[in-house]
């Protein structure tokens, strides 16, 4: 993996190779947060498609899955739809998932919970989201959901919070993350989620790499739902390259 923006070091002997430091450096969240901080991770091919026969492991790389492992490890919390979390198969994170050495260093929890977003409690009490998770999942939903849904969630050993009427309110679920002190949110998707969080104006950064493929198909793209009231200027903060493909962050713009 090469850094092409910021201009990577003059050192003829680095050829512009990143480090794992250097990639902590640039992925890390901002120091000092006062507010939730959403980063959303996302993986498209170059003619816009999010999947390849409906998951977007098919879009990866290594060095997208490194950056995407990244993510969680330096996350407070993993938030991610109930769609794309029952699509993808997601679990919850175990302590082996994340570099316990960073986490550490970086004052977190040895593991970031999984923050699910359904606003008819769509998950299982069953699913290995909440089965298998080292601490204890949060679902957000709404006070529509079926109460028994939402009981049986709770005494399977979730979270669950109640955070908006028929649909969830994503500013009432980001302060929910906030009075637990889950400030680092690293959102995974999918499209409707973020297209959800882009109408709100609660994206911070994007980071997004260009899979070097023509999917064509029918496959949706990364971010789908309401048009805000304006787009959102974003602002190029790095651009790195693994052989073809570019992973791509961008933030708020003035952030």
């Amino acid at each position: 993996m090469q850094m092409l923006w910021p201009p990577p070091s003059t050192d003829p002997g680095t050829a512009g190779g990143i480090t794992d430091a250097d990639l902590e450096r640039l992925y890390d969240y901002p120091a000092g947060l006062d507010r939730p901080w959403v980063q959303v991770n996302f993986v498209s091919s170059v003619d816009g498609a999010v999947t390849i026969a409906g998951k977007s492991g098919g879009l990866g790389n290594p060095a997208d899955k490194k950056v995407f492992a990244l993510g969680r490890d330096l996350a407070d919390v993993v938030l991610v739809g109930a769609r794309t979390a029952l699509i993808e198969g997601y679990r919850g994170v175990k302590a082996g998932e994340v570099r316990q050495e960073r986490r550490a260093r970086l004052g977190l929890s040895p593991v970031p919970p999984v923050a699910v977003v359904t606003a008819r409690c769509s998950i299982e009490p069953t699913s290995p989201l909440i089965t298998e998770s080292a601490v204890r999942p949060i679902v957000l939903t709404t006070s529509a959901a079926p109460a028994d849904r939402r009981d049986a969630l709770a005494d399977a050993g979730a979270d669950v919070v109640v955070a908006g009427d028929r649909e969830v309110n994503l500013p009432t679920a980001l302060a929910a993350l906030d009075e637990r002190g889950l400030r680092r949110v690293d959102c995974e998707g999918g499209p409707t989620l973020f297209g959800a969080l882009i109408e709100a104006g609660l994206v911070d950064v994007l980071c997004v790499t260009f899979a070097p493929v023509l999917a064509g198909g029918d496959a949706g793209r990364i971010a789908t739902g309401p048009l805000p009231p304006a787009p959102r200027d974003l602002e190029l903060a790095s651009i790195l390259r693994y052989e073809s493909a570019l992973l791509l962050r961008y933030r708020r713009a003035g952030a």
